[in-house]
């Protein structure tokens, strides 16, 4: 006698990953959340949640969120989860590559500039000016600043070198 309906405990494990998934809704922001076109209700519960301050409350408020949640398709939202995360993966990854290629070219001078050049196929002119005067410049204040100029410029590059590849 096979049995069609599925067991209370199969339910519940479906409900309380729906609301597992929902509770995730609340580390995005409030423009993630409006391009993901949520269901109204649901939207506005988590824009509620993320807001709330006790825990009990909160608790409760992500109960609801489950409840919402069975009322609405879960792929679309698995599949813009997937992708913020792989967005933040991929900003953090360039963050730590920006560190590592300043730190080269700082510690390197003009043979990790070229390096760098190298990796990215265009020269930046602003680049070879900074580090020649973090070269010259003697006061650990004014080579902080210029390592960060040189960051900057270094993510900037990087960030634009990752945006073309991914169109």
């Amino acid at each position: 006698m096979a049995n069609s309906k599925p067991s209370k405990s199969a339910k519940k494990r479906v409900f309380l990953e729906l609301q597992a998934l929902g509770e995730q809704l609340l580390r995005l922001t409030e423009e993630q959340l409006r391009n993901m076109d949520l269901d109204e209700n649901l939207f506005d519960a988590v824009i509620a949640a993320a807001q709330m301050k006790s825990h009990g409350a909160l608790r409760r408020q992500c109960q609801l969120i489950g409840k919402l949640m069975r009322n609405v398709d879960p792929e679309p939202i698995h599949r813009a989860l997937d992708t913020f995360q792989h967005q933040e993966k991929t900003a953090k990854d360039v963050f730590r590559r920006a560190e590592e290629w300043r730190d080269r070219i700082v510690q390197c001078g003009h043979p990790g500039l070229h390096e760098f050049f190298d990796m990215t196929g265009r020269e930046n002119g602003d680049l070879s000016v900074l580090l020649n005067e973090y070269a010259s410049t003697r006061a650990d204040s004014g080579r902080r600043t210029l390592q960060r100029k040189i960051f900057r410029l270094v993510h900037a590059e990087l960030t634009t070198m990752v945006q073309n590849c991914a169109v």
